[in-house]
């Protein structure tokens, strides 16, 4: 993340990339303020729409700008669109989907998981913790009401790490968070694939499973490598960056251009100049960028590589648009209920490795070392753990105990103590937290749903329990998550 090695409150009066140790430029002008140091409220949400969508979910043989005509055997919810498909809401509507498996037996039951909605358990989309999976050729049904403005995005909780390296994802925006109107609104989605000259390569494997993650051999925006994206020439522009990828931690920056930050995990917040912010896989970041002038470029970048890695650019298109010095305009206040710190309940949760899981990295250091490399014969698949609990060791069938039992409408203070030697973004399932303290500096304050750890930092989020049922929390990392990081917590 951006600010855990330090941050100060006074926008734009400090640069942030010095503070959090260089890694990006700071855009802003020392001294200069913006006008939004807070939220407006929400406009009340009417009555809404009922909003029909059918997810079909099936595989196709083709190809992805960023294959360099590689054909591979892809998976989508909606063969017809370029990925990602994104389906847009209004605050106040509820969502009717009704999802169609035709993933061929064998490979894929189904279920969808609506990533950092607060919605009703039944409707959470994961596998026998709250619904029976759709079979091949089944049919599911999933319907709520949005609470949340925001950028947010589904995808699988079967099978996760092959549905998503086979591209099988969608996002979901929330509208109606906007103070006033922004002069264009992009989604990005951020995910590599792991191509070969013949198709997707394996998309797990124990090496990366019990280390990093096994990471993409193509890095894309919206399935193209490099895409330019026309903005409109001095215009303020809405970037909805979405980590849709299993494994890579990104940190991003905008160079060429003004930039802000105004909402993570689709909760607003005072603009706050960006410098540079790490994303964990399932992250998302909202930013309103000054956009260049007519015939003109600015670049997103991943600078966490030896030279800034290029993502997307940014090309001035249209007439000047004259809108002033940069102000970017605020989004409007999260509905999330704001933690009780005073009288929370304290929770530490242990984040580690388990003994097979440290033999798997050791093994896979070895080989990367000259040492032998073949399968890695281990009697089960469980390299990591939460509260010294690993899931699944027999698979989703097998709920064990739940991490916690919370009572509703109480607050809750995690502290996340990461243990292990790598980032893990931790997700939760239902609620958002209040991103708190961190041992290792000053934090940014925020809600998130998707909170990335450092290795052996202690990070303290909050949040109130308010949504019952059995919710999901395990880390975003896919093969983490599918090698025992993850649990679940009850609240009733």
């Amino acid at each position: 993340m951006l600010t855990r090695r330090g941050f100060s409150q006074a926008f734009g009066a400090v640069a942030i990339g010095a503070a959090a140790g260089g890694l990006g430029a700071a855009l802003m002008p020392a001294g200069r303020a913006w006008s939004a140091t807070q939220l407006p409220p929400r406009a009340v949400a009417g009555g809404g729409r009922e909003v029909a969508v059918t997810l079909q979910a099936a595989p196709f043989r083709g190809t992805l700008p960023a294959f360099s005509g590689t054909a591979a055997d892809l998976w989508s919810f909606d063969a017809a669109q370029p990925f990602p498909p994104v389906i847009r809401v209004r605050i106040g509507d509820t969502l009717a989907v009704t999802v169609r498996n035709r993933i061929p037996a064998g490979q894929e039951e189904m279920t969808v998981h609506w990533h950092g909605i607060r919605l009703p358990n039944d409707q959470d989309g994961v596998p026998y913790l709250t619904q029976a999976p759709i079979p091949p050729d089944g049919e599911g049904h999933y319907r709520f009401t949005p609470p949340d403005t925001g950028t947010y995005w589904f995808h699988t909780h079967c099978n996760t790490v092959e549905s998503i390296g086979r591209g099988l994802i969608g996002i979901l925006v929330v509208e109606g968070d906007e103070t006033r109107p922004y002069d264009g609104d992009h989604v990005l989605a951020l995910k590599d694939w792991r191509i070969g000259p013949d198709g997707f390569l394996p998309f797990m494997t124990d090496a990366g499973a019990a280390r990093g993650g096994t990471f993409g051999t193509v890095r894309a925006v919206n399935g193209v490598t490099r895409p330019v994206i026309p903005v409109a020439a001095g215009g303020d522009v809405r970037l909805r960056l979405a980590n849709v990828d299993a494994t890579r931690v990104p940190d991003i920056g905008i160079v060429g251009a003004e930039a802000a930050i105004i909402a993570i995990d689709g909760a607003g917040i005072p603009p706050v100049p960006l410098t540079h912010w790490r994303m964990g896989p399932g992250m998302r970041l909202d930013l309103v960028v000054r956009a260049p002038k007519p015939g003109a470029q600015a670049r997103l970048v991943d600078y966490f590589a030896p030279e800034p890695v290029e993502l997307a650019v940014l090309a001035g298109h249209g007439e000047m648009l004259e809108r002033g010095p940069f102000d970017p305009a605020p989004l409007t206040k999260p509905v999330i209920p704001e933690p009780d710190l005073a009288g929370a309940v304290f929770m530490p949760v242990a984040i580690s490795a388990t003994a097979s899981g440290r033999a798997a990295a050791e093994i896979a250091g070895a080989a990367e070392a000259g040492g032998p490399v073949s399968p890695l014969c281990l009697s089960q698949r469980t390299f990591w753990a939460i509260d010294r609990q690993p899931w699944p060791n027999r698979g989703h069938q097998v709920l064990p105990p739940p991490l916690a039992q919370l009572d509703r409408g109480r607050t809750y203070l995690f502290e996340l103590r990461n243990g292990t030697p790598h980032v893990h973004p931790m997700h939760i399932h239902g609620h958002t937290f209040r991103v708190v303290s961190s041992s290792t500096g000053a934090v940014l304050p925020h809600f998130a749903d998707t909170v990335l750890v450092a290795p052996k930092e202690r990070l303290q989020v909050a949040f109130v329990a308010d949504n019952p049922g059995k919710w999901m929390f395990h880390c975003h990392i896919i093969e983490h998550q599918e090698t025992g990081m993850m649990g679940y917590m009850t609240v009733a």
